[in-house]
């Protein structure tokens, strides 16, 4: 992949972590109005569809956008071994958009015209061109991957950690999203950080994205230490040497997977110990070991932060489950982890339905109720609602996890008590 490339998925990943917490919206009763009634005896034995979209192959990698597709099939296979919804098997058709959005259309327009699905699940594009079309066909899309706005922006669309956005066809308020600062929040507090680095290119989405990081650091009272390093030729002991120089606790980065690697080299090079090296969910994977293997105590001071329960944590009975059915998948991720928890979320709504008929009305139905969803405590509670305003502060919890390499990822504390009432900060989509 080339460097270009790579910096493609830094955006992606700055992206995601910030949208995983904006806020949702809740459709009038009248969008069903006219919704068809069926009474048990119409009940059909055929198989419910679903279709999943990922950017399996894209310009940043070719399993970069897989996880969450890959946890959402282990779902369903396992619920189809286990009789499937009502007596009726879930049939998953997936199409790989090719991470962009003329692929994004045609995928959808393949799923949603042609193959009838009643939902898409754990959709993970890069480019979601097709979104709108999603939406005015209003076909639930439940438990995506917010790598953009459109969550934030479509009725009948529902990311994997929720939204208060008014979701009318504009992005949050105003062409505004917001994000709250806990991350920020929980390292001072827990770990008594208090200078914090942001490494970025000089490259436009990771500087703007590395502008956005050290706003919520002031916000919180850091001393904020900015690095800039070229996109060509990124002089990464430099930033290394002038780490160690000031003492920094805490390194953010707007920087790839690729220069993180080569960060953390330079760092343990250099003798530049720090608290917390922060990545988010993308990154939460077990391959740290093979990902960061030139840089052994860079790599041990690792965390993650996210809105979902810690892959390792076996002694909690739905991660067991999910680490169970996934024991054949070569390696294990916080984004298998969320896709498994989006198609449990379109089997419970599905199973409300039926009685009836399991219909794209009769699901939405479901996701649209204003109920906060946890998919068997793998996720804090996924809301949306549809606020006028923005919320100025909000009551915000945080997963983190510390990577070991004798244990994995670690969890630090349970995610449900982590929580903090922080500022909420716009940014631009």
């Amino acid at each position: 992949m080339s460097r270009r490339a790579r910096v493609a998925e830094c955006a992606a990943a700055g992206l995601l972590l910030l949208l995983g917490t904006a806020c949702g919206s809740r459709l009038p009763e009248s969008d069903f109005e006219s919704r068809p009634q069926r009474t048990p005896a119409q009940r059909s034995a055929d198989p419910i569809r679903v279709g999943i979209v990922t950017s399996a192959t894209s310009p940043v990698g070719g399993d970069t956008f897989t996880g969450p597709r890959d946890g959402a099939k282990a779902y369903f296979d396992r619920l189809n071994e286990r009789g499937g919804i009502d007596g009726r098997k879930v049939e998953v058709r997936t199409c790989d958009d090719g991470g962009s959005g003329v692929g994004n259309n045609e995928c959808v327009h393949r799923l949603v015209d042609e193959d009838k699905v009643v939902a898409l699940v754990a959709t993970t594009s890069l480019d979601y061109a097709g979104a709108s079309r999603v939406s005015r066909a209003r076909v639930p899309d439940i438990g995506g991957q917010p790598i953009g706005a459109a969550y934030d922006t479509h009725p009948h669309l529902y990311g994997i950690y929720g939204s208060l956005a008014p979701r009318n066809g504009k992005p949050g308020w105003d062409g505004k999203l917001y994000g709250g600062t806990e991350v920020y929040r929980y390292f001072k507090r827990e770990q008594g950080a208090r200078t914090a680095a942001v490494v970025s290119y000089n490259q436009s989405s990771s500087a703007a994205y590395a502008r956005l990081v050290t706003r919520g650091l002031k916000a919180e009272g850091y001393q904020v230490v900015t690095e800039q390093v070229d996109f060509a030729l990124p002089n990464f002991r430099a930033v290394a040497a002038d780490l160690k120089e000031r003492n920094v606790d805490l390194v953010f980065d707007a920087i790839d997977g690729y220069g993180n690697a080569q960060l953390c080299k330079a760092m343990d090079d250099a003798g530049a110990e720090v608290i917390a090296k922060v990545t988010n969910v993308q990154n939460w994977t077990s391959t740290v070991r093979e990902d960061y293997k030139d840089a052994p105590r860079c790599r041990n001071a690792l965390w993650a932060t996210g809105a979902s329960r810690n892959y390792e944590d076996t002694g909690h009975d739905a991660v067991r489950e999910f680490r169970d059915a996934t024991k054949g998948l070569k390696s294990h991720s916080q984004w298998q982890l969320e896709g498994w928890a989006a198609a449990m979320w379109f089997t419970d709504a599905a199973r409300s339905c039926a009685p009836t008929g399991v219909t794209r009305a009769c699901v939405d139905r479901f996701m649209d109720s204003g109920k906060p969803y946890t998919a068997d405590g793998l996720l804090l509670p996924v809301r949306y609602e549809r606020l006028a305003d923005p919320p100025k502060t909000r009551n915000t919890c945080v997963s983190v996890a510390r990577w070991e390499d004798a244990e994995g990822w670690v969890s630090q504390g349970d995610m449900t008590d982590e929580c903090f009432d922080v500022p909420q900060l716009s940014y631009d989509p």
